[in-house]
């Protein structure tokens, strides 16, 4: 099923091509009309995101046409969208392409890959979760790092699942700069992971395909070969670091074996 913002910006477009003409507007008019100003009206036809109007003399006249693509330009920019994604969408359509399969690809892989739930609390109270760990140092890193935002005295952490974990390893008597500093060096590890795969991706499943041309058909094709792609990556980033830890751990407990059992030797004491 589509997405109901695609599908509403879709539709909006649909209805630009074939809205009433028989009205028109003045510049000014057509900004009250689209609840934007004239300047921001100006601004959109310098970016040619807004066809030109027709001339009567020196004045210039909007239709509804003009009017309905700036309800498109205003649904897109809620989205997310940026003026020049816009107007390269806009370029789409007007080319003869279905934008609600241009849509469905952006939304494919523009969608956030997180589920996380981020979690408020005063700075007060993420002190107390680290009882003596929380100076000026470490919350300057952690705004770096991503891990947390700074609104007035309120702080969000992106992550419950991350924020908790951390609690347990400072609670276990792991330094919480010395957790900050190892996220560091993992978020390094995981962006070069990241790029790895989108290059992947981009050398040989978007790299073969004519961009610049692509059919409806094609777009929607290749939409549905990103969303499966999609949990791949998650799964072989997190079933190769699963594998990776078991292999690091079992190291590490056969080499604390190996020292209790030379202690043992060395004690003449039996293991037990």
């Amino acid at each position: 099923m589509r997405d109901e913002p695609a599908a509403s910006a879709a539709d909006e477009i649909g209805s630009a091509a074939g809205a009433e003409t028989a009205r028109e507007y003045r510049i000014s008019e057509l900004a009250q009309a689209a609840g934007i100003p004239v300047r921001t009206l100006r601004y959109y036809q310098e970016r040619k995101l807004l066809p030109p109007p027709r001339r009567e003399g020196r004045i210039g006249l909007y239709s509804e046409d003009h009017l309905a693509r700036l309800r498109v330009i205003g649904n897109l920019l809620e989205r997310g969208h940026t003026l020049e994604g816009i107007r390269e969408l806009l370029s789409a359509w007007e080319q003869g392409h279905d934008v609600a399969a241009v849509l469905g690809l952006e939304k494919t892989v523009t969608e956030p890959w997180s589920r996380e739930t981020p979690v408020t609390m005063s700075l007060t109270e993420l002190a107390e979760l680290f009882p003596g760990e929380v100076d000026p140092a470490a919350v300057e890193q952690a705004v770096a790092l991503g891990h947390i935002a700074i609104d007035g005295d309120q702080v969000t952490h992106w992550s419950r699942r991350q924020l908790d974990a951390t609690v347990a390893l400072v609670r276990a008597g792991v330094p919480l700069s010395e957790v900050l500093t190892t996220s560091r060096r993992l978020q390094q590890s995981v962006d070069e992971l990241a790029d790895m795969f989108v290059e992947m991706i981009m050398t040989h499943v978007v790299g073969p395909l004519n961009t610049t041309d692509l059919a409806d058909r094609e777009l929607t094709d290749l939409t549905d070969t990103l969303a499966r792609l999609r949990p791949g990556a998650e799964v072989a980033v997190e079933a190769g670091f699963a594998r990776a830890m078991e292999r690091r751990v079992r190291q590490e407990i056969d080499r604390v074996f190996g020292r209790l059992a030379t202690t043992h030797r060395d004690t003449g004491e039996s293991p037990a």
